[in-house]
């Protein structure tokens, strides 16, 4: 029987890292089934789940935690089976503006107490082309309970951009 495992890991950037951890899980008998990986400032983080078989989970475990001598911090959870949520409706939420702090604070927020779940969220801060100001890009793919419709949470999310001078596209996924 194989255990499912979850980890996060995150180092200063360098070439290997990544391959540092899949010669880990390879040499315990794992499988690679998935991963959001991406360097972020000068480290490099991400999180990913594998299958291991049960006998070589203990192994595993001390070996990625031997990782911490190359400087990468890994952290192991165990994939526990949960019932299946409820069904829900995919959307992708993108918003862009002047960036300030409170963006994500404000737009999660809106989300949260409207009872969606964000499945990603994939954010950057960069320079405009022409005046140089710092812009702000988010992209959150949600899914959204049956008791919140897309029109509504719409509704909710422009009146946040409006005060946050942003713009706001949220749209079923497809």
């Amino acid at each position: 029987m194989d255990a499912s495992l979850v980890m996060t890991i995150i180092g200063r950037d360098r070439p290997g890292l990544v391959e540092s951890v899949a010669q880990v899980v390879a040499a315990h008998g794992g499988n690679w089934l998935e991963s959001r990986m991406s360097r972020l400032g000068g480290h490099f983080a991400g999180i990913l789940r594998v299958s291991v078989p049960a006998s070589q989970e203990p192994a595993l475990e001390a070996a990625l935690q031997s990782l911490r001598s190359v400087g990468l911090v890994v952290t192991l959870h165990r994939d526990e089976a949960t019932a299946e949520p409820p069904v829900a409706r995919g959307a992708v939420l993108e918003i862009v503006g002047q960036d300030r702090p409170g963006i994500i604070r404000e737009i999660s927020h809106a989300l949260a107490v409207s009872g969606v779940n964000v499945e990603e969220l994939e954010s950057e801060c960069s320079n405009a082309a022409m005046s140089g100001e710092a812009i702000f890009k988010a992209r959150f793919r949600v899914n959204l309970p049956a008791s919140c419709p897309l029109e509504v949470l719409r509704g909710r999310i422009e009146r946040i951009a409006a005060d946050l001078i942003m713009d706001a596209t949220l749209n079923p996924a497809h």
